[in-house]
């Protein structure tokens, strides 16, 4: 006949072999899952040297460490529903874990998207960095839409909490206007396109710089001294742009001179071409392809002035490259005996 001291034996037998195994599924889980992670992050290396399948592995890379974690849950879900002392509780495992899951994908997916588009909005491969207003509209969608799904399969009414916040959030655009206004001015500033993320700009008070950011509030704008200017969007999209990244970085550079009226015209021509051109070939910066040339333009108080145009890669290179024109310029100019006057006054006393 079974006693009750039995009954109790069987129990903590069947209870050590669930503990047992319970150990097994949440140790082999981490194992698998961190077989899978390093096998995944090897072929992501081994893809990514081919051009071709760039964005195979840039789609990889974001869902490695979210795939890394769900290995992690499941295994943890499905131990502890393994123990029967925690029968009880099952219903609220099966909600955590479909929340879990549901969260999960939901960062996947975003991460996903954000790699298409960061890829759609690229200008040039060294400005591949996308608006982080891009980014948060992005992901606070496709988390909106997860909450959703979430209501819905716990049988939550959502047109309540729809009316609901559509109340809360007119009170909240009445009370924010002016937030509002930079979100959707940064908004039109991605969409209509005047600067893109990397852009060299320069507004009309003078300010310049490379844009850093453009966020739901403001543009991020780091000037040359690298220091970091903060615009509010609504401000920068009334503002007067001038992009120098485009329609092409190249752009062209005048540098003004002049010459004494004494001096011999055609030679100043010929040398000044001379020492450009050989400018345009030897400094990084210069384009090399390009034949700079120069225009005569005014008859000036002490000169006759001309203008000297150089062609540069890119904004930012007309510093070096103005700087070692006007050192080999005036070197030159010494040699061959032609001289920049300075102003002069011819006073005339009459008697």
């Amino acid at each position: 006949m079974v006693g009750i001291k039995d009954i109790e034996q069987l129990i903590e037998k069947i209870a050590e072999v669930e503990y047992l195994q319970f150990l097994v599924i949440v140790i082999g889980t981490l194992i698998v899952s961190k077989i899978v992670h390093s096998a995944l992050l090897r072929y992501a290396k081994k893809i990514s040297e081919k051009a071709e399948r760039e964005i195979r592995a840039e789609i990889l890379n974001v869902i490695i460490g979210p795939l890394y974690l769900f290995i992690i849950f499941i295994g943890l879900y499905l131990g502890l529903r393994s123990l029967s002392e925690l029968e009880e509780y099952y219903k609220w495992m099966d909600r955590i874990i479909f929340i879990i899951s549901a969260l999960l994908i939901a960062l996947v997916f975003s991460r996903i998207l954000l790699v298409f588009t960061s890829r759609w909005l690229r200008v040039e491969k060294k400005f591949e960095k996308t608006p982080q207003l891009i980014n948060k509209i992005i992901a606070l969608l496709v988390y909106l839409i997860a909450f959703l799904i979430i209501l819905d399969h716990f049988d939550i009414a959502i047109s309540p909490l729809v009316a609901a916040f559509g109340i809360a959030g007119l009170a909240i655009a009445l009370a924010l206007q002016s937030t509002l206004s930079n979100l959707f001015a940064g908004l039109n500033i991605i969409s209509d396109r005047p600067v893109d993320v990397g852009d060299f700009i320069e507004l009309e008070g003078g300010l310049t710089g490379y844009v850093e950011d453009i966020g739901w509030r403001s543009t991020r704008i780091r000037t040359l001294p690298n220091t970091l200017v903060t615009i509010p969007n609504s401000k920068l999209a009334e503002s007067i742009i001038t992009n120098h990244s485009k329609p092409v970085p190249e752009m062209s550079v005048v540098v003004q001179c002049g010459v004494a009226y004494d001096s011999d015209l055609t030679k100043v021509e010929k040398v000044t071409i001379e020492v450009a051109t050989e400018i345009q070939k030897t400094v990084p910066g210069a384009l090399k392809t390009f034949e700079p040339f120069i225009r005569y333009h005014t008859f000036g108080d002490s000169n006759i002035n001309f203008s000297i145009i150089l062609r540069i890669e890119k904004p930012v290179d007309r510093f070096l490259v103005v700087h070692e024109f006007m050192k080999a310029l005036k070197a030159r100019y010494d040699k061959e005996g032609i001289e920049i006057s300075w102003p002069i006054r011819k006073l005339y006393q009459i008697k």
